[in-house]
């Protein structure tokens, strides 16, 4: 009985909202991050961004938001006041002209370094927080809810792309079917006029035979 509602309980108002239960969790994630790495160290977003560069040097910032999830406009204010503080060097792409490629300088390694077991221990206290044989399967279903984040641009893109498509071919079959159907109004308008009785026009032997027998009066 307690179960049965505790789960009612749940599923009422906030306790039944992902989203709401979601921003309290990411809260208390933060807080515990806050913690461990102290008010000097770097926040999350930046050791994301520094950790997403170690990983692979010479980035755009458009292969960084790719590989942390943040979205263009605070990524390249981010990566802008890094650069200023030192933690990162920015350089011309070698593979992109236009693009500038993003790499950790000797102070961001060194601040990443430090900050590593610190963010490992803050893992290890959100993880602590769940009985153990839920762990892998939080984390998996976190993974599956980062994997449909990172691949909603994409469909969105799919989905504008086919929308368009679909309204053209629309169009295109609204245009053939105004073609096909002028023919035919046409033709049923010509059967629903009445017919013309043509005059029937007499020969004109007849019409000289029929004057030859006019007897004039005496």
């Amino acid at each position: 009985m307690v179960k049965s509602a505790n789960k009612s309980k749940r599923s009422a108002g906030l306790g039944g909202s992902p989203s709401h239960l979601m921003h309290r969790v990411l809260q208390l994630a933060l807080d515990i991050y806050s913690e461990e790495t102290g008010p000097d160290g770097l926040t999350q977003r930046q050791f994301a961004v520094l950790e997403a560069v170690s990983q692979k040097s010479g980035l755009t910032q458009t292969d960084l938001v790719r590989a942390t999830g943040i979205d263009r406009s605070t990524l390249a204010d981010l990566v802008a006041r890094m650069t200023t503080k030192g933690l990162l060097d920015r350089e011309k792409s070698t593979i992109d002209a236009r693009a500038k490629a993003v790499r950790l300088s000797a102070a961001g390694q060194a601040a990443l370094d430090a900050a590593r077991p610190k963010v490992e221990a803050a893992d290890k206290r959100i993880l602590a927080l769940l009985p153990k044989a839920k762990r892998d399967g939080f984390l998996g279903l976190l993974a599956e809810l980062a994997g449909e984040a990172d691949a909603a641009p994409a469909k969105a893109r799919a989905e504008a792309k086919a929308a368009k498509k679909a309204a053209r071919e629309s169009r295109k079959a609204e245009k053939l079917a105004k073609k096909a159907e002028k023919p035919a109004k046409a033709k049923a308008e010509k059967s629903a006029r009445p017919e013309k009785v043509e005059k029937v026009e007499k020969p004109a032997k007849a019409v000289k035979a029929k004057k030859a027998k006019v007897v004039e009066p005496a």
